[in-house]
């Protein structure tokens, strides 16, 4: 596979998955509203913190199918519970809080995204298994094309896609909070609260299913 054939190919496949609706989508909602695209790009940080090694790792052979099949319960479960935790926390700060004089929310978002990008990516299952059967062709593709720097290259292509999507979504949100008053802001964010845990418990139930 030629270099321009690989990066349109990691770019395509790159979109399909940062667009699909997820824990991290949904957190970064969360604090959006709250930090804007700042928070947006500190989710993305912690999100590549955990991933690029994770890459590097398939890279050098360091991390199979079998790592996961061994480590998917546990990885599962305890990622489900953060994200059931994380919901339920700002459940209550919104169903807490009341409007503030001005007519917006006053929550008490935590201010840690880039730790919720890192632990919303590292305790994902889903998102391991992701790179571990439809990643793992790219690692391959771009390993033969140029050893370490060619993943590199690879990953760049990748990433770029995450830190857009992520801080366009985060800065969508505070910009959201313009038109969302009062009780129609504690709304979305009591409905973002409860998609968080629903998908924290459908993973759960996954994981323990599976």
């Amino acid at each position: 596979m030629a270099w321009e054939s690989l990066i349109s190919t990691v770019m395509l496949i790159s979109v399909s998955g940062a667009l699909a609706p997820g824990p991290l989508f949904f957190a970064t909602v969360t604090y959006g509203i709250k930090g804007g695209a700042k928070s947006g790009f500190m989710v993305a940080l912690g999100h590549t913190v955990f991933e690029f090694p994770l890459v590097v790792a398939i890279a050098l052979g360091l991390f199979s199918v079998i790592n996961v099949a061994q480590s998917k319960l546990f990885i599962g479960f305890a990622g489900s519970v953060a994200i059931i935790v994380f919901g339920t926390l700002q459940l209550r700060d919104a169903l807490r809080q009341g409007a503030t004089s001005n007519g917006s929310i006053n929550f008490k978002i935590p201010a840690n995204a880039f730790l919720a990008g890192l632990i919303f990516t590292g305790l994902n299952p889903f998102f391991i298994i992701w790179w571990l059967t439809i990643g793992m062709k790219l690692v391959l593709d771009s390993l033969l094309l140029a050893s370490l720097i060619g993943v590199c290259i690879m990953y760049v292509s990748h990433v770029w896609i995450d830190y857009a999507w992520l801080v366009l979504v985060s800065h969508l949100a505070k910009k959201a909070t313009n038109f969302i008053k009062g009780r129609w802001m504690k709304a979305l964010i009591v409905s973002l609260s409860i998609i968080l845990i629903a998908l924290g418990v459908i993973i759960l139930v996954n994981v323990l299913l599976g």
